[in-house]
């Protein structure tokens, strides 16, 4: 399996430094010439891969890391996306629900993607808590996942455990989606929630 990570700010960091942790290599990408953000990619580590946008979405896996109005960008990036899993990150916190046809966020964001798998997850967490080894307390910090192929989902998780994290699935998009989510005014239940699950 290939890696990318679209988006470059404080979340897509905090993404690649987990990736670095784990030698796991993974390319990162903004709409800018990679030269522009390599020497921030480099101090990250080695695994860290600065790419243009064009190569880092032949990518198996695809982290969309970019702030909320920015994926319809991404997205066009591809004529299609079929054989592609994204990992939605964004929220959409300040998007009026109206905008979003009253649908949760990742199926507004899916829409713009034809033939991906999504799966909502890793964005509950704000950059400073995802950035640190998740390994803690005797456990691992907690991600929430939410998709509605299943297949993915358990994909994303397995990804999620070899980066350190424990993963809890919360079902499709319309129900679990609803709890990891920012859209208006509100954060969905489970944002900015810190858990830790406890091994042994």
């Amino acid at each position: 399996m290939s890696y990318a990570i679209i988006g470059f700010g404080s979340i897509g960091r905090a993404l690649a430094k987990a990736f670095d942790r784990n030698s796991i290599d993974v390319a990162v990408a903004t709409t800018r010439d990679p030269a522009s953000f390599a020497a921030d990619a480099a101090a990250i580590g080695p695994e860290v891969i600065p790419k243009t946008l064009a190569e880092a979405v032949k990518a198996d896996v695809i982290f969309l890391a970019v702030r909320f109005g920015a994926h319809p960008d991404v997205a066009k990036a591809l004529p299609t996306w079929r054989g592609k899993t994204i990992v939605d990150v964004t929220n959409a916190y300040g998007v009026d629900p109206e905008d979003l046809g009253d649908q949760p966020s990742s199926q507004f964001v899916a829409q713009a993607f034809p033939g991906a798998k999504l799966v909502k997850g890793f964005n509950h967490l704000i950059a400073a808590k995802l950035a640190q080894d998740p390994a803690l307390l005797g456990g691992r910090r907690v991600v929430f996942l939410a998709s509605d192929d299943e297949d993915a989902a358990t994909e994303i998780g397995a990804l999620a455990e070899k980066l350190g994290f424990a993963p809890i699935k919360l079902g499709g998009l319309s129900e679990g989606g609803l709890l990891v989510q920012g859209r208006g005014n509100s954060w969905g239940r489970l944002i900015f929630q810190d858990l830790v699950k406890l091994d042994g």
